[in-house]
């Protein structure tokens, strides 16, 4: 990966699988962990969802030394999104200062009180006072704009989700990214929520986890289609838009396939992968 410079935005995907992480050579091209990305806005680092692909990043951040003020931000907290945190490195170390925003959660009256709950016995040995780093812990309203400093703002909007989710758009130095994982669309129905979240946005992810085939077998989970992001884009007038959320059993090949076709509305949108890097 090259520097960035002080007015760069960039985007690294650690982690682009939901439900559980995919070891095996048939996952190898695409990757196997669970959903992270890295935004980089000059010299400032936003995490969003803490997969098993957080570890690597952490260690990456400390490995380098030169940004020590971080956001992670949550879209929620089911495990394929949590299950990084007590490896995140930077959690470790007095030199990091770290924001943590989670929206409102069934089941959960704050982000502290869903850390504790993530890390506490007899789940995991320890809990999160054993952080050195400067921890803050952040709440996220619905459609909430939230001014970060270094001129960049995140947007939030609700998503369609068991339990709760919160999707968000970044904005920097006159470009912006959105991440949208997971929820699940009403065929036939526009989520305005997403939609206006979604408007004249440079990219965006969003969760395709099914096919609009499959979809019917798995309502009510939670999540939607590549076929509808590509709608989304259009409704949006979106730039480019990549699948994310791929499914535990979807191969390399089939997300090849996936990809192939994609491409052939749209010829800048695709499918998110493990270590791709997309500079704004």
């Amino acid at each position: 990966m090259t520097e960035c410079t002080n007015t760069d935005f960039e985007i690294t995907f650690w982690g682009v699988r939901g439900t559980l992480a995919s070891p095996g050579r048939q996952f190898q091209r695409t990757g196997g962990n669970t959903i992270c990305a890295e935004v980089r806005c000059g010299s400032r680092i936003i995490v969003f969802d803490a997969g098993t692909g957080i570890r690597e990043l952490g260690s990456r951040i400390v490995e380098q030394g030169r940004i020590h003020r971080l956001d992670l931000m949550f879209t929620h907290v089911h495990y394929d999104h949590i299950e990084g945190v007590p490896f995140f490195a930077p959690f470790f170390s007095p030199d990091y200062e770290i924001d943590v925003w989670m929206g409102h959660l069934d089941g959960s009256g704050s982000t502290s009180e869903s850390m504790r709950g993530l890390m506490r016995r007899p789940y995991f040995p320890v809990g999160p006072e054993v952080f050195s780093a400067k921890t803050r812990y952040r709440e996220v309203e619905r459609n909430q704009t939230i001014d970060l400093g270094d001129g960049i703002m995140v947007r939030t909007a609700p998503l369609n989700h068991p339990g709760g989710a919160t999707g968000y758009r970044v904005e920097y130095e006159g470009k912006s990214f959105a991440f949208i994982t997971d929820t699940e669309h009403v065929p036939g129905k526009t989520d305005r929520n997403v939609v206006k979240l979604l408007k004249d946005v440079d990219l965006f992810v969003y969760d395709a986890s099914f096919t609009d085939a499959e979809l019917p077998d798995f309502a009510g989970y939670g999540h939607s289609t590549w076929e509808e992001g590509m709608r989304l884009r259009a409704k949006a007038n979106a730039g480019a838009f990549l699948s994310i959320h791929h499914m535990p059993f979807r191969t390399d090949d089939e997300l090849d396939a996936i990809e192939a076709a994609i491409r052939e509305e749209h010829a800048q949108s695709g499918v998110a992968r493990e270590a791709m890097s997309i500079r704004l």
